[in-house]
């Protein structure tokens, strides 16, 4: 099948192997890519099967195999398939001693946790979170910023974006255009943040435009569900073409592939999964994203996706399709790991 006619949805899946149910809906859909959690996760070995399944399913072996291995909190493999990564805010702690070292240490550790993810067949890593970190709203960001100050967070940001690419995945920015301010968890509820525009402009969209501006072709990102009541008071971002046209593509100059975060979270209650496939391309999304492998669930949105993505978005996909034909590791990880620790232990961080 051409890369090009690929249906603009990511898909969970349930277990640790394609079901035949699975493997029926997911050959007559043919989503875009496919999203993995520790439940489809045993080891090494089996994570292997189940990526080279995906696959083979697709006859695509640059196929789109995702993931959120962000560090710390946020880590679908874990210790001891894989390195124990720190969680963003390790780098924004550095940074406070030696910004030189803090970029290095960001740059080395996503270049050696995305070598772990090229070798088990993965492609693109849903991070960095360039969300700021704001200590009296919801810890569902926390420690999964790099850190409060802004400009720190786009500089880390970037070089965290750098060290995947060397592993050989692709990064994604999250989540558009902000989630720092939230004082709820948008899993469960709908987050309303009443900053005004223009400070929200000079702080939370400062990371993302820094990378936005870097990212060129092929650069992915990810909206966050939060109601902005100063840019658009009567819809969620990822439902507001006010929100992603004025500020994720003109304010912030995103132009890479824009994806929903998961359409299943609460803050899209109550509204049909029918509805919510619908919301998100009318606003502008290119792709939506669906992860709890519900299977009613993804039939309702399969039946609402749009017949053809627009020009704009076909381009965007292409583009993403073409970096994920070149990507390589080019990191020795055991020169990476030795001196990455040098540097966690000089500052006794780990």
């Amino acid at each position: 099948m051409s890369k090009s006619n690929y249906s603009p949805v990511i898909f969970g899946i349930a277990g640790l192997s394609l079901s035949p149910p699975e493997i029926e809906f997911l050959s007559a859909v043919h989503p875009w890519g496919i999203i993995l959690f520790a439940r489809n996760i045993k080891d090494k070995a089996q994570l292997c099967v189940l990526t080279d399944s995906i696959k083979t399913l697709f006859a695509n072996p640059d196929y789109p195999i995702l993931i959120d291995q962000e560090g710390g909190r946020v880590m679908r493999l874990r210790p001891p398939l894989v390195r124990d990564y720190p969680a963003a805010a390790f780098y924004g702690e550095i940074y406070k001693h030696n910004k030189a070292d803090a970029i290095m240490a960001a740059q080395l550790g996503a270049s050696l946790l995305a070598a772990d993810l090229y070798d088990m067949g993965c492609s693109i890593n849903c991070a960095p979170c360039l969300d700021l970190h704001f200590p009296a709203t919801a810890a569902v960001i926390g420690d999964r910023a790099f850190s409060s100050d802004a400009e720190a967070v786009g500089i880390l940001g970037e070089a965290f974006m750098a060290g995947l690419e060397a592993g050989g995945l692709l990064g994604m920015l999250k989540h558009l255009p902000g989630h720092g301010r939230a004082t709820q968890d948008s899993h469960d509820v709908l987050p309303r943040i009443s900053t005004s525009a223009a400070a929200l402009h000079d702080t939370d969209f400062h990371p993302f435009r820094v990378l936005a501006k870097k990212g060129g072709k092929g650069a992915l990102g990810m909206t966050g569900h939060l109601l902005f009541t100063d840019i658009d008071a009567n819809q969620v971002s990822t439902f507001s073409a006010t929100l992603i046209e004025n500020v994720i593509r003109t304010a912030i100059g995103f132009d890479g592939l824009l994806m929903s975060d998961d359409i299943s979270m609460g803050a899209l209650s109550p509204v049909d999964y029918g509805l919510r496939t619908t919301q998100c391309f009318q606003a502008g999304c290119d792709i939506v994203l669906h992860c709890n492998a519900d299977m009613g669930e993804m039939q309702a949105i399969a039946a609402s996706l749009p017949s053809i993505s627009p020009p704009p978005s076909q381009t965007r996909m292409a583009a993403v399709a073409s970096k994920l034909s070149s990507r390589h590791c080019t990191i020795d990880p055991q020169q990476a790991e030795k001196e990455w620790h040098l540097l966690r232990n000089r500052y006794k961080l780990s």
